[in-house]
């Protein structure tokens, strides 16, 4: 029998996020300019409450404010054998650090496999709880990211302890109004 996944949205600094569970923890956080088929998982089931999708809602709304640091929340990563070791080396990244995908690809005894480690980080079901986000190219900068790498960016800074709300953008939630505006000033602002 196929597993049931309950879905609700929430708006971020990033933009709309869709949270996904299964009844064994957390599947899935999709973003809003998501990719088809990057996560596949069967029919999801919007709820307006769900015990995983409340906590997880809690969790990251206090990770954007600059709350929290480490999420604690029961996870069910779907994906291949591989990409799920990917996924939880992942969880090893601590908060505020980065790490290349060739660390990443050692750190799971596959030190050739980088493309492959890039290849899963691309497809990770549960971006910023198992932080893709902080994985980073081999010279030091920002690469490919399912949110984009303005998400990247941001997620970057909010973990730099300058929190969401100290990136002026404006209303949660409102990534196509923000976006634009904002990406010219954090490109000359950030310095990764």
């Amino acid at each position: 029998m196929a597993n049931a996944y309950y879905c609700k949205t929430l708006p971020s600094a990033v933009g709309v996020l869709t949270l996904v569970a299964s009844d064994k923890g957390l599947t899935a956080i999709l973003w809003e300019v998501e990719r088809p088929n990057r996560v596949r998982l069967g029919e999801l089931t919007p709820v307006d409450s769900h015990p995983v999708l409340d906590e997880t809602a809690r969790q990251l709304s206090e990770y954007f404010a600059g709350q929290r640091q480490h999420f604690d929340l029961p996870l069910d990563f779907v994906g291949t054998t591989f990409q799920q070791k990917v996924c939880r080396a992942l969880l090893t990244i601590p908060f505020g650090q980065t790490r290349t995908y060739s660390q990443i690809a050692a750190q799971i005894g596959h030190p050739t496999a980088v493309r492959a480690v890039g290849a899963a980080n691309g497809r990770n079901p549960i971006s910023i709880v198992a932080p893709c986000h902080r994985v980073i190219g081999a010279s030091g900068e920002l690469t490919g990211f399912a949110g984009g790498l303005l998400a990247k960016q941001v997620l970057l800074t909010v973990e730099r302890g300058e929190g969401a709300v100290a990136l002026g953008l404006g209303t949660p939630g409102k990534r196509s109004k923000w976006i634009t505006a904002r990406q010219a000033q954090m490109q000359q602002s950030l310095d990764f």
